[in-house]
């Protein structure tokens, strides 16, 4: 589900905000192709102190458009991670000196003991993901995200990473900011303790994800930055405090009414998904619309040529449509001299809820719309990406 080398992650401070860098790369499962590896196809739903800064603009990296993440640190004095910033998922773990798999020795690992303020809480905890799962246990450390300095922040140290699919992973562990209710061993999410400790001007976070492997990602707390989406901020509900959940009233193709979600539909809006992910029984209408033809991997692929009379794809939330254009969903890959062309879009076997499919929309569509995560009034904002 996360897509993964490092990039300089630098803060500049300037008018009281400070702006932090994510990194951008090719994706896990692409990463292991090319050694040979091939993964089977796994759900990504499965994974489903006084500070005077209260606002912070952080430069996250871009891999591959794949994976969106950046640097951390934690402890005393700090030790340097970099972290997936991930909206569909609530805890905060690190990859750790208690861990000796393959995954872990790859990357960079944080040690309690050179930590002068570390404690450990003495519980175990176990998390699977869409791709991938760690054990480890749980202890407390002050946390430092774009100059927002947290003080007895829960973590996660990883004990046993079994597996392929972080092996080629390029950050070192998962900041989760979707709610409370669904953090593993009870953890407070990051974002809760924010709030707090009176941390942030206003109770939000926004994502800025740049496209086309460039970077200049941006993930902001407590504002938003208006130099990076044009038009108004559309707002809709959240629909369950879990996920960051919501409705879809309508789903078109090229302008026309589908019926698809003509009882409606729900969508979780997730950073740490690399496609857009579309309930199984609604898939086949979809690919069909496109003509594309499914490959011995799974992937469904299209005609280079054909891409620009490829249909626009529309979601209706709260009254708004939010079109997807085949450049948005179309990826085209490079491969021993051979052009291809796939479809960005994955099939996910989540139950229907009150009879309403389940999407998850990720990067593919957070990369067209800037997107706002108001906690105070548990609600989500779109508004065009520059």
């Amino acid at each position: 589900m996360k897509c993964l080398v490092a990039l300089l992650v630098c803060a500049v401070l300037a008018e009281g905000i400070v702006k932090i860098p994510l990194t951008k790369h090719t994706s896990m499962r692409e990463a292991l192709r090319e050694q040979g590896i091939e993964l089977p196809y796994q759900d990504p739903a499965l994974k489903y102190q006084t500070n005077e800064l209260t606002s912070a603009n952080m430069y996250i990296n871009n891999y591959a458009d794949t994976t969106y993440y950046g640097a951390i640190s934690i402890g005393t004095p700090p030790q340097s991670s970099e972290v997936l910033f991930d909206t569909g998922s609530s805890n905060l773990w690190v990859d750790s000196v208690y861990c000796n798999t393959q995954a872990c020795n790859t990357h960079k690992k944080f040690n309690p003991q050179q930590s002068s303020t570390y404690s450990a809480k003495g519980q175990s905890f176990y998390l699977p993901y869409g791709a991938g799962s760690l054990y480890g246990t749980f202890g407390y450390d002050t946390v430092n995200v774009g100059g927002i300095q947290i003080t007895n922040q829960e973590i996660g140290l990883s004990t046993n990473e079994p597996g392929q699919n972080f092996v080629v992973a390029k950050f070192d562990g998962i900041l989760g900011l979707a709610y409370p209710s669904i953090s593993a061993g009870g953890e407070t999410p990051v974002v809760d303790n924010m709030i707090s400790q009176n941390l942030l001007d206003a109770d939000i976070f926004a994502f800025y994800l740049s496209r086309g492997g460039q970077q200049g990602s941006v993930l902001s707390f407590g504002d938003v930055d208006s130099s990076l989406y044009e038009g108004q901020i559309y707002w809709t509900p959240v629909t369950a405090q879990t996920y960051w959940q919501i409705g879809v009233q309508g789903f078109q193709i090229s302008g026309r009414e589908t019926g698809l979600c003509s009882q409606g539909c729900q969508a979780i809006v997730d950073t740490g998904t690399s496609m857009l992910t579309a309930p199984s029984q609604i898939l086949g209408n979809i690919m069909q619309a496109i003509g594309a033809q499914q490959s011995q991997y799974g992937m469904y692929m299209v005609d280079c040529s054909q891409v620009n009379n490829l249909p626009t794809f529309s979601f209706v939330i709260s009254g708004t449509a939010f079109p997807l254009s085949p450049s948005a969903y179309i990826q085209e890959h490079y491969q021993n001299g051979y052009t291809y062309c796939s479809v960005a879009i994955t099939p996910t076997y989540l139950p229907s809820q009150d009879g309403q499919p389940l999407w998850i929309f990720g990067d593919v569509f957070l990369r067209e719309y800037y997107s706002v995560y108001d906690r105070t009034n548990n609600r989500l904002g779109f508004a065009t990406a520059v």
